[in-house]
Parts: C-alpha cells; structure tokens; sequence
C-alpha cells in the first residue's frame, strides 16, 4: 500500500505586511501510523523535504534514507516552498501564495493556517517552540504561536530592508540591518501555557503598523538583546548563523565579522568578487562561496584556513555548508554535489540525476539532507559522509511515473568581462546639514559589482551594490554639493557620474504622512501619497526609493503625489515597501515618509520552456509536455494549448489532443496563466501518424515460392506487411511479419496466382491493387524402359485418382515417353520401378492433368525436367 498521504487545505487572504489572518484549526489522522508515540520516535533522525510536481512533503528517515509519511499540500503545485521544522513543529510558506501552515509533529494534525504577502522577502524562524516571521521589505520581526500562528507580544522593528533572520545554536534570532551597518540579537518570548484562540476566517490580527495591544503573549513580548556595528551604513550584509553566535560578511569589503558572546572579531578577506554564505553554519569554520568565480573561501578564527576552486562553469553556485569536517557545494546547473575536505581536496562528487533546478542542503539531527524539490529524488548523508538515495514518490499509486531526467544544459558561455559602466541617473537632494545621494545600477560588463564609492562629502563612502540610495551626513548648511559615484567590480572601478549641485538647509519640508503602493497586472507599481507640507516652500518634486530583503534602490522621482514603477524595474514575484521624500523649490529635502505596505510585482506568465510536442502510436493524436515558466509573481492557474484552432485547458504540463487529421503536421501553442492573463506563446509541432505507404517491387518466383519486395514508410507507427497468395478460390497469406522480401508458399507449379500486398499500423490498414506472378514451370516425361526380355511396359502406367494403386481409383494408362506438367508433389504408396527405371523408387506421387483432371502419377515412373528434383514441385494442398 502506498505511504500515508493528507492534504492541508487552503486560507483566507489578509493584506498588508505581514498582517495574518487564522483560517483553521483542523486535525486530521495519518492512515498507518498509530498512536503519536510511535510518530515522535521517528523525529529523532529525520527531515520534512518539498516536491514541487506533487505538492506535497516527505519525512525521510535519515537512518534509512526512506520516506515514512507523506502530506499533500492542496494547490501548491508547482510553488517555492519555504519548509521550517523542529522535532515537534513543522511550518510551510507556500512563497507563491503567501500561505503559512504549521502542523503539530507530535499528534501528525495541521493547527493553523493563515496567509501572508505572497514572494521573496518574508520569511520563518523556526527552533524549539519559537516562531518568528521576519518581514525583510518593512524591518520588522513578529514572533508567532507556532500553535495558532497568532502573534506573540509587540514586534521588532527596523529601518526598511533587513537581511537575516535565523536562529543560532543557543536559541538567538540574528537579524542584519544594511542601512546602520549593524547585526542584532532577538529573543524569543515564552510561550504560553494554552494557545490564543483563533481569530474569525478572515480576521485581520494585529496591524503592522497599528501593532495595538500586542498578540497572545500576555504583554510579554521578544526582547533585541545585543545591537553589534559590523560595517559602514549602507554596506551588503549577508548572516549566517553559528552553533554560539553569528558571523556577518560585509559582501561590499570582504570583511567577515564573528560574533561570539561578548567576543566580536574581524577578519579581512580577499575575495575575486562578491561571497555569500549559508543561512546556518555548523562548527567553527565558515565557508563564503563566491559564485561568479566558483571559488570558496574556508574562514577560521584565525582567518582564511584553506580555499578551492570548484569543478565546472557557470555562477549557478548554492553557497557551501559545512558538515562533519567537509564543505558540500551544490552545483544547480549540473545537478551535483561537489565535497571538499579540510585540506580543499575535492573527494567526493554527488549526482542528484533530474534535479532540474535547486539543490536546498540543511544540516538537521546529525544529517545532512539535500533536497531537490523539483524532482521525486534527494539524498541523505551521515556523520562518516556515507550517502543514501531517497526516492521521494516511494509507493505512490497516485499520479504518474516521475519525470525523466531532463537533459544538462549547455554549459555558459563567457562574457567579456570588464570595469563596470558608470551609475546612471545620479540624483541628490539636501536636507539638514545632510544629503540624500540615490542612483540606478551600473552595467556590471561581466563581473558582478561589489560596491559604489560616493564622493563629494566630507569623506568617501563605500555603500553595497544593493545599497544604491545612502545619506551623507556632516554637510554645512548653506554650502554648495555635488557628489559623485562609481561602481566597482573585480576587474576595478568604473567611470564616475555627477549628481545635481544641492545645498544642505535647515528650512526642510514634512514627508508625506503615508504611502500606498499598488501592483498592477502591466507588471508596473503604482505608488501614492497626500500633498506634503512644504512649511511656507512649493514642493518642487518627490523622491521614491523601493526596500525588499537586504536592499534599497531608486525608484523614481515625480512632481505629482504617484508614481508609475515601470514594468520590469523591480523583480517579480520579490516583496517591496516604499518610502517618500518630498523636495521643496529650494532643493530641501524631508526625512523618508513611513514605508508603504508591502506589494509584490507581477506581470503575465513567462513563455512555457522547452515545448516538445510528440505524435504517440495512437491515430489523429499528438501528445505536448513544457517546462513551468517564471511565474512573473502570481501563481501559474493553468495553460492554455491550442491545436488547429481548438483551445484546451489544464493546470499541469502534458497535454493529449485528440481528433486530429492523420498524417498531417499539427502546431501546438502553449501558454501559461496567472492573475494577470496569458503569457507569450510557445510552440511545437508534431505530425500525427497515418497509415503505411508501401513501394513494391518486382516479384521473384521459383517452381514453389513468390517473393515479393515490400518498402515501406511507416509514417509514424511501426509497420507490419502481408502478402496474400490466390488461385482458383484458394487464398494463402503469408502471416504479419517485418516488412521486406516476404516469401508466401505456392502450391502450384507454372501457375498463374494473383497477389495482394497489405500493410497495418495503428493508424489503420492499406491493401495495395492485386497483381499477378507465373510460378516457374516444372515438366516430366512418363519413362518405363522394357529390358528386351519382357513387355512390362507396353501397356503404360496408370494413372489414379489418389497416390496409391488401388483398382477402384484407377483413372487410365499413359504410355512410356508421353510427357506432362508436373504440378505439385504428395506422399503415397511407395513405388519401385526396379530396372524399368533405373530402379527408381520413391513414396512421392506427382498430380499431372489426366483425361481433364488432376490425377496422380508415382513419381517412380514421371522423370522430371529440373534433374528429377521433386523438391523443385510444390506440396499438393
């Protein structure tokens, strides 16, 4: 019987952040399993893994490398899946719905579901009975009954835009916030005793930016412990989190910083461009993969211990983990897992054949679990780094066999690779002794930028490549500025671009009160905001800047109160907040407004990948298979395939049409669908099968045989011919066979027969005109020779109805030398011709026309023409 399966059901939508909302509280049995001891001995040694095509996750059992249960998730497939879990909990972001689900590991019952902003930039924290949502677009972290999903107490809050937001080994939340340059430490609140009732379907629980009274925690909230400076404001900043702390890499200097209890140390890398590291790091080295270089960096205490190039091409590089002594870095292009021990030896490489996309490794229970979601497969490796294939459909009777390891793709081409372009549209505006300098991404030309340089105030300052709106602070009113910035990558510094002169002045504006952002089908983002107050000045223009996950950007600046974000300037499917700053006539500036709520871009569907339409053995049909294509930031509803001007609708990624002309060339065009519409087509074309079409050439005959030579195009079926044998009312076929020289038995020598070619497939049957083929002749003289001392012969041989000499079925006598057409042969009494014949004796009689009629004649007494070869006649029927 198959693995347990169960389905958690959908939730409510609530917009805005990360404001929830409780959809149910439901339970449901595990078929299989019993009582809930005997699920929680499973926990010790195993890890919940996602499959995209089934939509579901797997506990595998790390022992074993084997599945135990498996849940459906309804109307995920095909979605990201964030998948945080404990020995007691398991929490699933659905990333393309925005929905979160926790089940409870200890009884196997979904408690809660509810739903957030759809797309990148919220994420969950999940260790012991500790919940976090970490909201990156709006800096806030909200702590969540893992329970109920019902938030605990008052949030954390941040400037718009941090990075982070995992737990360390000692039950710390690390949150990294780019625009202070500084990395902090959360604590959870208790949990409490009972969880808060769920609120109605639908029911907003606390507002993000209205937190109220705080959520189920009783007024006790999660307390920001340690605040530790790590960089200049406005550096990149990536976290991962250690077994006692957490390590921070200035991804704009290279600067790895470590921090460990009271202890902050500081190493200086020199990295051949920009290094990401893994969310969590277990032991005391930390691995920082530069993915454009393929290059990893080992960092200890001391600093770099060792480093490695990894094998292949391409910048499709998941960062290294670390685990028990080794580094394991996952290659997404090819599908594999290089390993690496101390030394940067590589020792291992493991194959995860049809990955087809990520690689997702996390370090749980003494396990290292590589997951690939895409595909029904993932791999298990233990302590003495022995690996185990996991077959994630194992005995799945539902659904179809999983898919064919799709083929590699080709390996990348290199770019030219050179200094950066220089920063386009540098802008500046003045505020109090202050400026605000933004600019827009420079072309990188082929190596990733690693940072910007702003001059022109009291000092230069280096900001991240996703940092790309700085304040320059320490400025005198009244004086004149104008900044400049340059992008540099790992071939160098690129050229320099001028922003606007600006004076700093105390005579600013207000900021807008509020800001509302709006996205829309086109793939563009509608922000807007009220009038600001110019304090006795005209507001000359606004200024917009969009915050997501670890980043903050330009938008646009406008002299009306909205602006239009152009499709395609912010990633789809990625979260986004906004803030406003509003310019008086005398080019002052306000402080930013509140960030707007968080929206996520989207456009229509990309175009369908790899479209491959086949023609299966089936008549008027042909079969067309896609791969998913980026869903622009809304779930793919369906597709939509058309044929000959019908449209069929289906949510997967085959398609069956039927019904088709046979043996004509169909064109399938394939479109997907989301909230937006459908995207652009893709096609393919496949010709349907038709029935044979068959070449004959001219037929062979001997005395016994017709051959007859069959070409064939078997127009898409394999092909089986016949050819059928007449005469006189009698028809032999030869039998279905392979198409060729097919030989069918005479049994008529010096016959005319007609013939009939035939050839089926599964597009039907075709019989070809009959033709005619003369059987060679085969002839024989009556031979009875007296030996001068009798006159046996004088009175001929007789001739019978049947092949034996019996008085009754005497037809006549034929004398010595009359001749006759042999034709065909059949067994009888055994007749001796002793001297009259050269003492021929034989069982064989030959039928010959007699008096009218086909008689027999022993063939002891008929000498043939052919070298009295009575092989050379056919069998008599």
């Amino acid at each position: 019987m198959g693995k347990p399966r169960r389905r958690i059901p959908r939730g409510g939508l609530v917009t805005g952040g990360v404001v929830l909302a409780l959809v149910a509280a439901m339970g449901f049995t595990v078929l299989g399993l019993g009582v809930a001891d005997n699920a929680v001995a499973n926990y010790d040694a195993s890890s919940w893994l996602w499959s995209r095509a089934k939509s579901e996750v797997a506990r595998v059992n790390g022992l074993t490398g084997r599945v135990d249960t498996r849940v459906e998730v309804a109307q995920s497939r095909n979605h990201a899946m964030q998948v945080s879990q404990t020995d007691r909990f398991l929490i699933l972001r659905d990333l393309t719905t925005g929905q979160i689900s926790s089940l409870d590991l200890a009884t196997l019952q979904v408690m809660a579901t509810t739903r957030t902003t759809s797309g990148l930039g919220v994420s969950v924290a999940l260790r012991d009975d500790a919940a976090f949502v970490v909201d990156a677009p709006q800096g806030i972290v909200r702590q969540l009954d893992p329970r109920s999903l019902v938030p605990i107490g008052e949030p954390v809050r941040y400037p718009p835009g941090i990075s982070g937001g995992t737990f360390d080994g000692t039950g710390r939340l690390w949150v990294a916030v780019p625009s202070e340059g500084t990395v902090s430490a959360v604590t959870p609140a208790p949990l409490p005793s009972a969880p808060a009732d769920p609120l109605p379907t639908g029911a907003a629980l606390v507002g993000v930016s209205d937190p109220g009274s705080g959520g189920a925690g009783g007024g006790v909230s999660p307390t920001l412990v340690k605040t530790v400076t790590v960089a200049d404001p406005s550096h990149d900043l990536a976290v991962t989190t250690l077994d006692d702390g957490v390590a921070v890499l200035d991804r704009t200097t290279g600067a790895l910083t470590t921090v460990r209890g009271d202890r902050e140390h500081q190493v200086m890398l020199q990295l051949p461009g920009i290094g990401a590291v893994p969310p969590r790091t277990n032991g005391d080295r930390v691995p920082v993969t530069v993915a454009d270089e393929r290059r990893v960096v080992v960092v200890g205490e001391g600093g770099p211990s060792t480093q490695f190039e990894v094998p292949g091409a391409g910048a499709q590089l998941r960062p290294a983990v670390a685990w028990a002594g080794r580094f394991y870095c996952a290659d997404e292009r090819t599908g594999t897992v290089h390993v690496f021990d101390e030394r940067g030896q590589l020792v291992e490489t493991i194959e995860v054949k049809g990955a087809n996309g990520p690689l997702e490794l996390e370090v749980r229970e003494n396990y290292l679990f590589v997951n690939a979601p895409n595909s029904s497969t993932a791999r298990v490796v233990d302590e003495k780094h022995q690996v185990r294939v996991v077959d994630k459909y194992a005995d799945d009777v539902l659904g179809g066999d999983p898919p064919k390891d799709p083929p590699l793709p080709p390996p990348p081409k290199k770019d030219v690779v050179s200094k950066p372009g220089a920063p386009r549209s540098v802008t500046a505006t003045a505020g109090d002794k202050l400026a605000r300098v933004s600019w827009r991404a420079a072309d990188a030309n082929g190596s990733a930028i690693t940072k910007y340089v702003v001059e022109g105030g009291p000092r230069p300052v280096e900001v991240g490549a996703r940092q790309r709106s700085i304040e320059i602070t320490g400025l005198t009113n009244g004086e004149t500025y104008r900044f400049t910035v340059r992008a540099v990558n790992g071939k160098g510094a690129g050229p320099t671009k001028r922003s606007n002169p600006v004076m700093p002045t105390a005579d600013v504006p207000d900021p807008p009160a509020s800001v509302t952002a709006q996205a829309r089908p086109d793939g563009t983002v509608r922000v807007t905001w009220p009038a600001a107050n110019g304090q006795g000045n005209r507001i000359a223009k606004y200024a917009v800047t969009a915050a997501t996950a670890g980043a903050t950007s330009p938008a646009g600046e406008t002299n009306k109160t909205e602006l239009i974000v152009p499709a395609g300037e912010l990633d789809y499917g990625t979260q986004y907040a906004f803030t406003v700053v509003a310019v008086s006539d005398k080019g002052a500036a306000s402080t930013p407004s509140p960030a707007s709520d968080t929206v996520v871009p989207f456009t229509v569907p990309g175009q369908p990948v790899d479209v491959a339409a086949v023609a299966p053995n089936e008549p008027g049909t042909i079969t067309v298979t896609w791969g998913v294509p980026a869903d622009n930031g809304r779930p793919i509803t369906e597709y939509l395939v058309t044929v000959n001007g019908r449209t069929l609708r289906t949510p997967g990624t085959t398609q069956k049409i039927t019904g088709l002309p046979e043996g004509r060339a169909a064109t399938a065009t394939v479109r997907a669908v989301n909230e937006a519409g459908e995207g652009p087509a893709a096609t393919a074309t496949a010709t349907t099968i038709a029935k044979p079409a068959l070449t004959l050439g001219a037929a062979r005959v001997t005395s016994t045989t017709v051959t007859v030579p069959v070409t064939v195009d078997d127009n898409g079926s394999a092909a089986q011919c016949q050819v059928t044998l007449s005469y006189a009312g009698r028809s032999v076929p030869s039998g279905w066979r392979a198409c060729g020289n097919i030989p069918v038995a005479a049994w008529r020598a010096g016959t005319a027969y007609s013939y009939v070619v035939s050839a089926r497939n599964n597009a039907g049957q075709v019989d070809l005109p009959a033709r005619t083929a003369t059987t060679t002749a085969v002839n024989g003289e009556v031979t009875c020779n007296n030996d001068g001392q009798s006159s046996y012969c004088s009175g001929g041989i007789g001739i019978y109805t049947n092949t034996r000499q019996v008085a009754s079925e005497a037809v006549g006598d034929t004398p010595d030398g009359t001749r006759y057409a042999a034709w065909c042969k059949r067994t009888g009494t055994n007749i001796r011709a002793v001297q009259y014949n050269n003492d021929k004796a034989s069982t064989w009689w030959v039928q010959i026309t007699f008096r009218g009629g086909a008689n027999y004649i022993p063939f002891a007494w008929l000498n043939l023409d052919n070298g009295d070869n009575i092989n050379g006649l056919p069998t008599c029927v």
